[in-house]
């Protein structure tokens, strides 16, 4: 969720309320572009791609933002030209190029836009890269995780005192008057319980694993009750990032057949 996804501000929200029309005068496809101030860089087959402190985040009516790198902080000789183009009809015709690591190859890794259309924020001499297609970002001294964040995108991990019970095919898993609840923008809230709150034999590993630029990698679990195997019914973040930290070793569930029941 961002500005221009979910509830944001950007992509016409359902809830929530202006005290002016503001889309009376706002176009129906926003694009929003301002400074990051953290230093960026991208690392390919042991070689730093890019290393800058200008890099610019763009907001897009339902895309997730993407970073605009100044093209005079590419490691010289490294982008060779791509015949693909694209056209946007918000930003105008994008060309893209490869990028050539020594032996290391990659095609189309990035796209720019070196004559945007009239109205387009101003992306001239930036190039924005896939994110998946180098090895390694870095954001100061910390890796990346996912797609870049949201500055606008929150994380609250709040201790409760409520009571929480979680079913499963009409089972009981899970008991708590101790819950973590994370609020995260966008979201329904998630209530994380205790290891020691859930029934024990009921959480069985899997090989599933997720990655949330603002949690962390989430490890999941099957819950079995009454001979039935529920997959992927539980996940746990075992080493959150900072927002999440509350949340660590504690077990959320989710899917089809799950209830959780939240009272004060």
């Amino acid at each position: 969720m961002s500005l221009t996804l979910g509830t944001g501000p950007l992509a016409r929200p359902s809830e929530g309320s202006l005290n002016a029309d503001l889309w009376s005068v706002a176009p129906a496809h926003a694009l929003y572009l301002h400074p990051l101030q953290e230093r960026i860089r991208g690392v390919l087959a042991g070689q730093t791609v890019v290393d800058t402190t200008g890099a610019l985040l763009l907001h897009e009516t339902g895309l997730l933002p993407r970073w605009y790198l100044p093209l005079a902080d590419i490691a010289p000789g490294l982008l060779q030209a791509s015949d693909t183009r694209t056209t946007c009809p918000f930003k105008g015709e994008a060309t893209y190029w490869h990028l050539q690591v020594g032996e290391h190859r990659v095609e189309d890794a990035a796209w720019s836009y070196p004559d945007p259309v009239p109205g387009c924020p101003p992306l001239a001499g930036l190039v924005s890269f896939y994110p998946e297609r180098l090895d390694t970002w870095l954001i100061e001294e910390e890796e990346m995780l996912g797609h870049p964040r949201d500055p606008f995108h929150r994380v609250d991990a709040r201790r409760s005192a409520r009571h929480v019970v979680v079913s499963v095919g009409g089972q009981v898993v899970a008991e708590t008057r101790a819950p973590v609840a994370v609020f995260e923008t966008g979201l329904p809230v998630r209530w994380y319980v205790p290891e020691a709150d859930v029934r024990d034999g009921v959480l069985e590993p899997s090989d599933t694993t997720t990655v949330c630029p603002y949690k962390g990698v989430a490890g999941y679990e099957h819950v079995t009750v009454d001979g039935r195997r529920y997959d992927d019914a539980a996940w746990c973040y075992r080493d959150p990032l900072l927002e999440a930290l509350p949340v660590a070793g504690y077990r959320s569930f989710d899917g089809d057949d799950v209830t959780v029941q939240v009272s004060a």
